[in-house]
């Protein structure tokens, strides 16, 4: 990310963003990034699966600490390249109809899960967050959820 982009962060996490993304990975956040990451390596030693395994790295890092950060469209931050463009709106939908539907699933359905106790219920929106980004994740990048675009 470019320091000068007005996307660009430059703080840390907020003390409470910090707090719930530290039990997040001790609830499960680690275990689950470790599926995404363990997914994208898959992709790349397939080869046909390459163009989707940065979609599945990012997801990965998103569930390592999704408190404190959101999604937004890449070519906002650094201009159109071959994941916004038709290119990669083709990839979203093959993306979607072979896995998008079914990750979105389980992360909805961790969501109840995590929602049935007040306690659960940032973890649920994190769920949320990462069933949204899990559906159309190319083209896509992570910034601070701090930041106004």
């Amino acid at each position: 990310m470019y320091p000068d982009h007005p996307l660009a962060d430059q703080r840390g996490p907020t003390p409470m963003a910090l707090i719930l993304n530290i039990l997040w990975l001790v609830l499960g956040g680690a275990l689950a990034a470790l599926g995404w990451f363990i997914a994208a390596l898959v992709m790349v030693v397939t080869i046909i699966g390459i163009p989707w395994a940065r979609a599945a790295f990012d997801i990965g890092v998103y569930s390592l600490w999704p408190f404190g950060a959101r999604p937004i469209e890449r070519d906002r931050l650094y201009g159109e390249d071959i994941g916004t463009s038709p290119l990669g709106l083709l990839g979203n939908i093959i993306w979607l109809l072979l896995a998008g539907w079914w990750l979105a699933l389980g992360h909805l359905i961790a969501a109840a899960g995590f929602a049935i106790t007040i306690i659960g219920l940032p973890f649920a929106w994190a769920h949320l967050k990462l069933a949204g980004f899990s559906l159309w994740p190319i083209g896509r990048t992570i910034v601070s959820s701090d930041l106004r675009a």
